[in-house]
């Protein structure tokens, strides 16, 4: 039965991840955690991170990370086969789609009006994130409760990707070393 609910939940993922891994994110968060229970909010965004820093998509690094907490060996593959079965039968479809109708009007003002619900999922997800560093997942009641060191590495990562364009993998080994400075001085 777990295998089946795995299968199913990853194949709605699969199926409404439009736009990629950062959009895949609160799907995932909605399944694992509020769903279906089988993380923690905390596990979940241990999940996210590992999902962004290991080779692949992060949807299907979520998928096979989570089968494999659940289920073992054989839920990594069902949850992983089914975040990509969506794609694979609609990606098959579209492409014969785009090859014969590829001139219409209509067809690229369907793309075009994707962009935003897209741009509005991936927000979404980096607003959740924002709000678990910065508050642990629980409800701020005083100054004193906001963790300001999760909030200052948050500044520090955004600021050098954006402003210096640093390269994403050394700003997280950056990211994790200070968290790991900042941990065994009791600061984080």
């Amino acid at each position: 039965m777990i295998l089946f609910q795995l299968f199913l939940s990853f194949v709605q993922i699969g199926l409404f991840s439009i736009g990629g891994g950062y959009a895949a994110i609160p799907l995932i968060q909605n399944q694992t955690v509020e769903v279906h229970r089988w993380l923690t909010q905390a596990q979940f965004m241990d999940l996210a991170t590992i999902a962004e820093m290991t080779p692949g998509p992060i949807a299907i690094n979520g998928a096979t990370f989570v089968g494999l907490r659940v289920a073992g060996i054989p839920g990594a593959v069902v949850a992983t086969f089914g975040c990509i079965l969506p794609s694979l039968i609609i990606v098959s479809l579209l492409s014969w789609v785009y090859r014969k109708y590829r001139e219409l009007p209509l067809l690229q003002s369907v793309l075009s009006s994707l962009r935003p619900a897209v741009v509005a999922l991936i927000a979404a997800a980096g607003i959740n994130m924002l709000l678990q560093i910065a508050f642990g997942g629980r409800e701020v009641r005083s100054v004193d409760q906001v963790q300001w060191a999760g909030l200052l590495l948050f500044a520090a990562a955004f600021a050098v990707l954006r402003r210096l364009k640093w390269n994403p993998i050394l700003v997280m080994a950056a990211c994790g070393a200070a968290g790991l400075l900042l941990g065994l001085l009791g600061l984080f």
